[in-house]
């Protein structure tokens, strides 16, 4: 059994940044591409990034292009999701998937 689990969230200020982690513990994490998916008070979930199985391709949801980068590890189990220039609207639940499993989330308030 898959047990993905975040960490990084946390109360930010407009402008500035985090970095979310999600490690796999269980299956063969470079065998799968990851996601990250949020879901914002009130609204269902929104893609927001994605990374092929060895990290060479990277996707993006439109509003993140430019401010959040993600990455991942292999040798850790570990991916990563940068983010820059945060705005009080990515403020939301973050949320790990891949490896047919999902994380618990981390919360993620940007606010002044």
């Amino acid at each position: 059994e898959v047990q993905l689990v975040e960490s990084g969230g946390g109360f930010v200020q407009p402008g500035g940044s985090l970095r979310l982690s999600c490690v796999a513990e269980g299956g063969t994490f470079d065998d799968y591409a990851m996601a990250w998916v949020r879901q914002s008070p009130g609204k269902g979930l929104q893609w927001v990034s994605a990374i092929s199985f060895n990290g060479g391709d990277q996707y993006y949801a439109e509003s993140m292009k430019g401010r959040f980068t993600i990455s991942r590890d292999n040798a850790k189990n570990t991916v990563y999701l940068q983010m820059n220039s945060l705005k009080p609207e990515d403020t939301a639940v973050y949320y790990c998937n891949g490896m047919q499993s999902w994380g618990q989330g981390t919360q993620v308030t940007v606010s002044s």
